[in-house]
């Protein structure tokens, strides 16, 4: 790409950065005594299934004025699913507070339900104190001395202790604790009043403010679990390492022995049956099936591969610090846009090197060929959380956002790409002339066919990075929380040589079979790395 380009993704990418910074409305985290610390109520749902949440409200709580109040958030926090309004506690700083009465209310017998329907499902509320998340159970279940589930009785929490850490004008820690001595029985499907209270209890510690988000990266950096992340390295530098051994073999002996068995047969070549990889080098480089298609896929491999890259250059600065609300969904749709005008460059001066006459329609397969399946996805998945109502839905606002951002800043710098990539005048030269008329392909047995060299193709790449997967759909769809980038980065690097090395060694198994297509399933390693790897990961 040009100078110009370069320095437009750069900024683009700086700007990604300032995005992701989501801020409470108190911008300096400084306060006085007495002050107002923003509180948000973000969501509900059951903790054996973190990805199903809900708005607060959705449950029948209580607000002071009657008014719920939403707070204005990001693209990537409404992404991240977060749907923060006015919590119905006042915390102001360092104001102690002794069963302070929030709001009362009388639950009717739906409400009842409701709020017993959430306790038996062991329902969880998540909120935010000055960017601090705190979390807390709405009620517990009491299933002592009883046997049968009809025996069991169902209890709401009414009262919260809120225990905050400060440091000068700073809060540095908060925690949340239901009085288990406060409760409201909800066995009986009956009208009850309820006076939601809190107690508000404030303590003097010597944590700088710097480093009060540190508690909640703890969990991911304690001895045993990074014992279990070095064995992941480990593990991945012994598969480099013996497939490292496994191409050297290849390349110091068998070419070895095939150049000296070519080279003697030379003279008698024309009375000997043709074999092995030397007699297809006039059908080596002859230009693949679908080429349009296949150049569009190198040319999305290439945007995921640098988008990838660059999420990883801003985690390892330290952007993507625990709970900063929408931070990485900000930075993929803000990177993917700017890095469109990469996919076009690549794909569009490609397709001319295979001699592809409608470089306009590859400019399309190439816009379609990632996001039109995301969309396709994200509608079903956007129409089932709509059905229940789920946080997951995305605003029809949002929706027009981010198409706005695909027509105004992706669409035109794929355009300009793929113009660029077209005047590049870049010439395929393959090392030997290609015959006119392909040679035909001998049978090959099973094991040599396309299906088992496309899952050996995934399953050595996908054993060098299986643990930290574990660890990454662990933080996805659980409660843990994922901040080694650092190693995560090293397996990323691991996991390229992997797929380069086993990608060689199959593309020199099918040529010494005399199988010459070997573009598409050069490129399926490829497009398993560049679409498999950055959306498990991130």
């Amino acid at each position: 790409m040009s100078d110009s380009s370069f320095r437009i993704l750069i900024i683009g990418v700086l700007i990604a950065c300032s995005l992701t910074h989501v801020r409470s409305d108190a911008s300096d985290h400084r306060y006085k005594v007495g002050d107002v610390v923003p509180l948000y109520a973000n969501k509900v749902g059951p903790f054996h299934n973190p990805s199903e949440t809900y708005r607060y409200f959705d449950l029948p709580f209580c607000s002071p004025d009657g008014i719920i109040k939403e707070k204005r958030e990001a693209l990537g926090e409404v992404l991240n699913g977060d749907r923060l309004v006015s919590a119905p506690y006042k915390l102001n700083f360092r104001d102690e507070k002794d069963s302070a009465v929030a709001c009362r209310k009388k639950l009717s017998d739906q409400d009842v339900a409701q709020f017993r329907s959430a306790v038996e499902k062991d329902f969880y509320f998540q909120m935010y104190y000055d960017d601090l998340p705190i979390w807390g159970f709405i009620g517990k279940v009491d299933k002592e001395g009883k046997t049968h589930p009809s025996e069991y009785k169902y209890f709401l929490y009414k009262h919260i202790q809120f225990d905050i850490l400060y440091n000068k004008d700073r809060v540095i820690e908060i925690s949340a604790r239901m009085d288990p001595h406060s409760l409201v029985d909800l066995t009986e499907e009956k009208e009850v009043d309820v006076e939601f209270m809190y107690s508000v209890k404030w303590k003097e510690t010597d944590t700088p403010f710097e480093k009060r988000m540190e508690k909640y990266s703890l969990s991911s950096s304690l001895p045993h679990h990074l014992e279990i992340h070095w064995f992941s390295i480990i593990n991945s530098c012994v598969t480099v390492l013996l497939l490292t051994g496994f191409l050297a073999t290849i390349l110091m002996r068998v070419l070895k022995n095939d150049f000296v068995k070519y080279a003697q047969d030379e003279e008698a070549a024309d009375d000997q049956e043709e074999t092995g990889w030397k007699y297809i080098h006039g059908d080596v480089f002859r230009f693949p099936k679908y080429k349009s298609l296949f150049a569009a896929a190198l040319g999305s491999g290439s945007q995921l591969f640098t988008l990838t890259v660059f999420i990883f250059m801003l985690a390892l600065v330290g952007v993507f610090y625990p709970y900063n609300r929408g931070a990485l969904f900000t930075a993929l749709v803000v990177i993917y846009a700017l890095t469109s005008g990469i996919a076009g460059y690549t794909a569009a001066s490609f397709y001319c090197q295979l001699e592809g006459t409608n470089w306009v329609r590859n400019l399309l397969l190439t816009g379609c060929l990632f996001c039109g399946p995301l969309f396709l996805t994200f509608c079903f998945l956007n129409t089932v959380a709509i059905a229940y109502n789920a946080t997951a839905a995305l605003p029809f606002g949002t929706i027009v956002v981010i198409v706005l951002i695909w027509t105004l800043v992706t669409s035109p710098l794929l355009v300009l790409g793929g113009i660029a990539g077209k005047n590049s005048k870049a010439e395929f030269q393959a090392p030997c002339r290609t015959t006119k008329y392909p040679r035909e392909i001998p049978p090959l047995p099973w094991y040599r066919s396309a299906i088992p060299q496309m899952a050996m193709a995934g399953f050595l790449p996908f054993s060098a990075i299986y643990i930290e997967l574990y660890y990454i759909f662990a933080s996805v769809w659980g409660h843990r929380i994922y901040t080694i980038y650092s190693i995560l980065f090293i397996v990323f690097i691991i996991l390229l040589i992997v797929t380069a090395f086993i990608t060689v060694a199959l593309t020199y198994f099918q040529l010494a079979a005399e199988d010459h297509e070997w573009w598409w399933r050069f490129v399926i390693s490829l497009v398993y790395f560049d679409f498999f790897f950055p959306f498990s990961s991130l």
